[in-house]
Order: C-alpha cells, then structure tokens, then sequence
C-alpha cells in the first residue's frame, strides 16, 4: 500500500514540474545540466521534470532608470546632468535572450554597465565645449550618447529608445554670472529699442513741424497773394470811382475840393475800421483842417488835376 502511495506522489510530482506558466511580458530562459536549452514564451509551457530548469525570467517591457552625475567642460566648469533613461529588450529573438540572460551576472553589473557608459559619452562629449554652450546643446549631447551607446546595447541585447537630460546645473557662482550676463543683455537691448524708438519719434516729430511750417508758409504766401490782389483791385475801383465822380463834378461846375476832402475822410474811416490799433489822433482844428485841404490841393495840382489824383492812387 505504501509503495502505491509514494508512486502516486512521484506520479503527480513529475505531472505538475512538467508545466510552467510564463507570465506576459516575460520570457523563461531554460537550462539542462547548466547548459542553455531553450526559450519559453508566455503562456502554458512544457519542460521536462528534474533534468530542464528555468534558469532566469527575462522581461521584454520598457524599462526605466535615473541617472544623476557631474561633468567637466573645457573650461573647466563642472555641470551636473541628471537624466532619465528608456531602454528595452531588443526583440525576443533566440540570440538577443541569450545575451541578456548570459552577458551579465545579475541585472545589478549590467544597470552599473549602462550607467557608466552613458555618463563616460556624455563626459567625453561636454570635454570638448564650454559652459556657455551647454545649455543650448542639450539635443546633440542626447544624440552623441545614442550614437554611442545603441552600440554596446545591442551586443548585450538591449536597445535605447529615449534618453532625457531633465535637468542641466552649473556650480552657484557660474549660475549667478550667467544671470548677470542675461541681464546685462536685455539691459542692452531695452536701450537700444528705446533709442530706436526715439530716434523715429523725433524723427517723424521733424518731418511733421517741417510739413506744418511749409504748409504754414504756403498759406501764408497765398493769403499775401490774395491781399496784394484785393488792395489792387480796391485801388483801381476807388480810382474810377474818383475819376467818375470828377467828370461829374466837373460837367455840374463844382469845386474838386470836395472830392479830396471825401477822399481824405473816407481814408481816415478805412484806416479806423481796418487798423489794428485803438485809437487815430487827429487835429480837428480849422486852422489843421485848412492846411490839409491846401496840401490835397497842391498834390492835386502837381498830378493834373483829381484824375491825376485817381492814377497816383492806383499806383
């Protein structure tokens, strides 16, 4: 009976070792003796009790890893990188998982591998620059390691699909001089918008004083054009208007003074209605009054008469 037993027991020993289940994403590497045998894939699997064993389990997802050092530029600045790392399984091709399960001793020497070989590419690389240049090659920085690092991973049956520098940071007083430096270049280029700006302020300021003074000084001369030609042509009106009156007076037998006394005061009526100041001073004697008939009179005679008066006026 007991033999029965221990025979039933090995029976359903060996039944349950036969199968394995492989998880998703996973892929079981299968040794027989310590010699590499096979690959499982997910799912139900077969192997045969005792003599197969699974000698490690592989995942083929993306994985991920933090990296954090410092570099040394050319002029000898030290910049800290920190930067995150996506890497993957290259496929699940039968010679990639043999690389991965067997290149390495554990995953602890190859995460130590990968780090080093991405902080040795991007050392190497910022060697050969300066401090001001770093921040603004961030993208060629990612793609030298990628370049050199797609390499070596996939001799180990990895590959990278992205590596980011997050975070790029200099030394206290570096970060304060390139602060200083920013500062002092916005400083500049504020003074020279403003002097931009001002110079075309006043410089359309000019152009529009020097439109108002030409249009100033057109319509000043216009205006100096029509007065000449409105005085002429008062002139020549009072002048017929004087030498009308003159026939007139002469056909009814009347004395010319009396024209030149009208034209004396129509001229003090046109200067006291058109004149600017306030007041006109005038000698209203009879003895003044006598002698500005006598000169009318006498420049009357020295020009032939009131008509002779009418040109001199037009004139």
């Amino acid at each position: 009976m007991v033999p029965l037993i221990i025979l039933a027991v090995l029976v359903l020993f060996v039944l349950f070792s036969s199968f394995i289940t492989v998880t998703q994403g996973t892929v079981a590497v299968v040794t027989m003796f310590g010699k590499y045998q096979r690959v499982l894939k997910p799912g139900l699997n077969l192997k045969l009790p005792v003599i197969e064993n699974i000698y490690k389990r592989i995942s083929i997802q993306n994985r991920s890893a933090e990296l954090e050092f410092q570099a040394i530029t050319g002029d000898q600045a030290t910049v800290g990188f920190k930067a995150m790392l996506l890497y993957a399984v290259y496929n699940q091709e039968e010679e990639t998982i043999k690389n991965v399960a067997f290149k390495f001793i554990d995953q602890t020497s190859f995460m130590q591998a990968l780090v080093r070989t991405v902080e040795g590419s991007v050392r190497s690389f910022v060697a050969t620059k300066k401090q001001s240049q770093i921040l603004a090659l961030r993208r060629e920085i990612v793609e030298e390691v990628k370049g050199q690092l797609d390499a070596s991973l996939e001799t180990w049956g990895y590959h990278l699909i992205d590596l980011q520098m997050n975070d790029i940071l200099f030394d206290e007083a570096i970060m304060r001089s390139m602060a200083q430096v920013v500062a002092s270049n916005n400083l500049k280029a504020a003074a020279e918008n403003e002097g931009q700006a001002l110079l075309i302020t006043r410089t359309k300021q000019a152009e529009a004083e020097g439109n108002a003074i030409k249009i100033a000084a057109e319509a000043e001369r216009q205006a100096s054009q029509l007065q000449g030609q409105g005085i002429a042509l008062f002139r020549e009106e009072v002048a017929k208007g004087m030498t009308q009156a003159a026939k007139e007076m002469q056909t009814a037998d009347l004395d010319a003074s009396f024209i030149l006394f009208s034209m004396w005061t129509e001229s003090i009526k046109h200067f006291a209605e058109n004149g600017k100041g306030n007041v006109i001073f005038l000698d209203g004697s009879t003895d003044a009054a006598k002698r500005t008939m006598q000169e009318l009179m006498a420049i009357s005679k020295e020009n032939g008469g009131i008509g002779g008066v009418g040109k001199t006026a037009v004139r």
